[in-house]
């Protein structure tokens, strides 16, 4: 009865993975077992089929929001919820899948014919020692280490990431110069619906929506300093281009302490964040023309113990328009400053953490922006929860 009871428990996890299905980096530990091995006492004996799942679960106590002053809702929230399978296949051939399972999935969408809750989807080819491919649905590969983490790390995005399009189709082809420099050159579509959708009508869509990525990563001086560092140019509607740079900075000082940089700048001919476009006033989500938005985040982590973790974080964001149009001046429109704290504890030698944190934002409206009718607001959160990669099988 318990070989059976076994064999059911092993087999339900190989269902699920096929009935569910950047590059985000895992935070598995290297020789966790997985569930599947700890229920049914089996050893895993290839790297052929990993399955895991991503959550990210807190009480949110929110304060100042939805234009109610002190506390404005307390609530049990799933933060991040994903399923993901990934494998080697063999020496040259490997294979990714992950979903969001708290993200609407009606149906493909306009332009790669996939719903929005798939993250990845796509295998990837390594062609020789230096270069390898990976094609399929993937996250895109802009610079910076707030983007890098894997999503369910995240207790507050900074704006311009919040607000992008990250997971989309194409092809990335990698070259590694040695084990501590490595070049992507990445060709996605741009869009996830297709123009009208995204602007609204009377705007003609490229007839090649690409985004083209050149990223640069490195470890240096031993570790002491990597970089994970993008230029990117976007083409959705027709001789309208977007530009993106990310210039990130991770150094770790120690193995108890750590911080990274990004600097991020985003020149938009039309608004594909939509945060200027809110702030004039249109009536569509992304339909202004000439924005611009500039972001600089800070975070520092220190293990003042072998299981907790200090952690600050600080974000410093612009939003603009690089020339005036349509009775609109240029200039900048809106400062925000950003800051998160907390600690977190590790019970177990996995990558299993509680977390406390407390995240405050606040949005200063030059007087541009006043005459439209916007004003200062500030917005704050208290977080009690707890993060897990498990891993299922």
């Amino acid at each position: 009865m318990k070989k059976l009871v076994s064999t059911l428990l092993v087999a339900s996890a190989a269902m699920l993975a096929t009935a569910q299905v950047t590059s985000h980096n895992s935070i598995m530990p290297e020789g966790e077992t997985t569930l599947a091995e700890r229920v049914a006492d089996i050893e895993k004996k290839s790297d052929k089929f990993n399955l895991y799942m991503n959550i990210n679960s807190s009480f949110d106590a929110k304060f100042n929001q939805n234009g109610v002053n002190g506390l404005s809702e307390g609530a049990f929230r799933i933060n991040q919820l994903r399923i993901e399978a990934k494998g080697k296949l063999n020496d040259w051939l490997s294979y990714r899948w992950r979903q969001r399972l708290n993200r609407n999935n009606d149906g493909a969408n306009d332009i790669d014919n996939a719903p929005t809750s798939i993250d990845i989807a796509g295998i990837g080819v390594k062609l020789s020692d230096k270069w390898s491919l990976f094609a399929g649905k993937q996250c895109a590969a802009y610079g910076g280490f707030e983007f890098d983490l894997n999503p369910i790390e995240i207790y507050q995005y900074s704006e311009i990431i919040n607000n992008m399009s990250n997971f989309m189709s194409g092809l990335t082809v990698t070259y590694d110069f040695n084990p501590n420099q490595q070049l992507q050159f990445q060709v996605l579509n741009s869009l996830n619906e297709g123009v009208e959708e995204t602007y609204g009508k009377h705007l003609e869509q490229s007839r090649m929506p690409f985004v083209y990525t050149l990223n640069w990563n490195a470890n240096m001086f031993g570790g002491f300093w990597q970089t994970r560092w993008s230029v990117s140019v976007m083409d959705e509607v027709k001789d309208n281009y977007m530009y993106y740079i990310a210039l990130g900075n991770q150094f770790n000082f120690s193995k108890k302490c750590n911080m990274f940089i990004d600097f991020m700048s985003s020149t938009e001919d039309l608004d594909r964040k939509g945060i200027m476009t809110g702030i004039v006033g249109r009536t569509d989500s992304h339909n202004t023309f000439n924005a611009m938005y500039n972001s600089v985040v800070a975070k520092l982590n220190y293990r003042f113990k072998p299981k907790w973790n200090f952690f600050a974080k600080g974000m410093l964001e612009s939003a603009a328009l690089f020339k005036g149009e349509n009775g609109f001046a240029k200039g900048n429109y809106r400062t925000s400053i950003g800051y998160v704290t907390g600690v977190e504890f590790y019970p177990m030698d996995t990558n299993l953490h509680f977390y406390m944190t407390f995240v405050g934002q606040s949005h200063l409206f030059t007087e541009r922006a006043k005459a439209l009718g916007q004003s200062d607001y500030d917005t704050q959160r208290v977080s009690v929860g707890f993060i897990y990669q498990l891993p299922m099988f």
